[in-house]
């Protein structure tokens, strides 16, 4: 577990929690750590499910398909990032969304309840554990709000901008990669992949942005 550790003392969840105490922690944890290779499935839609995931090696993609089979791609989670921390608390019955490999990753898994319960050894570490989800929920609930904006703009282009300067502020530079390829970028858009890359391509041609595949600039002071 000593090679994860500068990877987990970055993750939210272990704010406030010293080096020295980490690896103890993760003994009283219970951690378990799997690896997968690209396109595996983590979790599957239907299931139910008592763990959180960390990234430690590699990404995984939120994914939601309708009856038709349309992807929609709801996040992208990287090294260090966390996933399936609501559904877990909300023990809910059927998962409603999976969870795949979108490279070969590996992942550390905690049971969400030895999260938020004090264990027999009434280790310090906990309240501030509990301190921490509670606040990556919310930070979790804000980003979903920020998807649903840029999603309900009424047109292709508006969507792509809104995401684009979205990043730019997130990233604090008009310079930046996004995690996605240009068909995730429309599943995450929930777009026609053709439809997005002529009006990303009509943006270039009015000097608005400039790419790269996945790297973007943003060359306009004022987009209104």
């Amino acid at each position: 577990m000593k090679k994860y550790l500068s990877i987990l003392k970055k993750n939210p969840l272990f704010y406030g929690i010293a080096e020295d105490d980490l690896e103890n922690m993760l003994s009283c944890l219970s951690v378990n750590v799997k690896n997968f290779s690209k396109n595996e499935i983590i979790y599957m839609a239907g299931n139910k499910i008592s763990n959180i995931g960390i990234v430690v090696d590699g990404s995984v993609q939120i994914i939601k398909e309708d009856i038709l089979g349309n992807r929609n791609i709801i996040a992208q989670i990287v090294i260090g990032q966390i996933f399936g921390e609501a559904f877990a608390c909300a023990e809910i019955d059927k998962l409603p969304i999976s969870v795949i490999a979108s490279v070969n990753c590996t992942v550390m898994f905690i049971d969400y309840k030895k999260v938020i319960y004090t264990c027999n050894n009434s280790c310090i570490f906990h309240h501030r554990l509990l301190e921490n989800m509670l606040g990556i929920l919310a930070t979790k609930n804000i980003l979903l709000n920020n998807k649903i904006e840029c999603i309900s703009k009424r047109t292709i282009r508006e969507k792509a901008l809104s995401y684009l300067l979205a990043q730019a502020q997130q990233q604090g530079k008009r310079s930046f990669k996004i995690p996605f390829n240009r068909q995730e970028l429309a599943d995450y858009l929930c777009v026609d992949r053709s439809a997005l890359s002529n009006e990303l391509s009509k943006l270039r041609a009015e000097g608005i942005i400039e790419f790269n595949r996945c790297e973007f600039n943003i060359l306009m002071e004022d987009l209104e």
